[in-house]
């Protein structure tokens, strides 16, 4: 299963991504920091049946061109593609950076979805200590570590791209984010990640998306900390892998879904790319979503 590649037009342009088919209520699938569409491949193949699932290369990922040139854009974007898919109240399912991408565009009024799923992707941390991560993230030595750990922005010829996928796959089952994916996955994942650059491969994202996004205002309305959830009145289910980025920190995260009515925390046996390490439970905890969406009577916007 791959899917139909489809352009979603934004303010300044199109964002890529691919329609993997179904029919029903909408589901929006966005990645992660350095992943694509690709990553819910083995998701959306379990969602057929009941709904349809679409997933997009947000700016400077995968096969969109556009590339980030403020830290909100990335987020902002998702308002304009569910007007464009002309979809009600969709499902919103984010993984990791993508988790708080479907929430800023939701606490910023731009979609109003039936239900969020954060895929261990929340905010923690109060203004003054996401300020400062966020400024780390923005020093030289966090860049020479992204290229070192994860090749982004690397400029490669032919052969080279192609051992690149090849070792990526050759390394995923003891690889620390891809172990328990599966290796065509992996290929197809990392494939995606490149585009063509002339005579030449670029791995996107480049270390200057990952500066710009998160060059983050400090008096912005909508913000990456705690008190995002607060603007929120929609149903939301947090997945937390027990392997993940936020697993030290569960019982904060806790006191997020039990902050508000209508909002769970599900457990997940998963390093922290769920999608495509186990993307059957993840499907299953997506449809629960999508029934109760489809179960709600008319006009019940919760």
């Amino acid at each position: 299963m791959t899917g139909t590649e489809i352009e979603l037009p934004v303010a300044d342009g199109v964002l890529s991504g691919v329609d993997f088919g179904g029919h029903g209520e909408g589901v929006l699938l966005v990645h992660g920091t350095g992943h694509n569409a690709a990553a819910w491949t083995d998701v959306a193949s379990h969602l057929l049946g009941e709904c349809r699932p679409i997933a997009l290369d947000l700016r400077g990922h995968g096969q969109t061109r556009l590339d980030s040139t403020g830290p909100e854009q990335y987020w902002r974007d998702i308002g304009d593609v569910v007007t464009a898919l002309a979809w009600d109240r969709p499902v919103l399912v984010g993984h990791s950076t993508g988790g708080y991408a479907v929430t800023a565009a939701t606490a910023g009024g731009l979609v109003e979805p039936a239900a969020l799923c954060l895929v261990d992707g929340v905010v923690l941390d109060d203004r003054d200590a996401s300020l400062a991560a966020h400024a780390d993230m923005r020093t030289p030595e966090a860049a020479d570590r992204l290229r070192t750990m994860f090749r982004y922005g690397w400029s490669a010829d032919d052969d080279q791209m192609r051992a690149h996928v090849e070792q990526c796959v050759r390394e995923a089952g003891g690889d620390w984010l891809d172990a328990g994916a599966r290796p065509g996955l992996v290929e197809a994942v990392t494939r995606r990640s490149f585009t063509r650059r002339g005579h030449r491969w670029v791995r996107r994202p480049a270390v200057e998306e990952i500066a710009t996004v998160t060059a983050v205002e400090p008096g912005a309305e909508v913000f990456p900390a705690v008190d995002v959830y607060d603007r929120l009145t929609c149903p939301m289910t947090i997945v937390l892998a027990e392997n993940g980025f936020h697993a030290s920190r569960r019982d904060e995260v806790r006191a997020v879904a039990d902050a508000v009515p209508g909002r769970r925390l599900i457990d997940i046996g998963s390093n922290h790319n769920v999608p495509m390490t186990r993307p059957a439970e993840l499907a299953a905890i997506i449809l629960d979503l999508v029934r109760d969406r489809a179960a709600a009577p008319v006009g019940n916007v919760d």
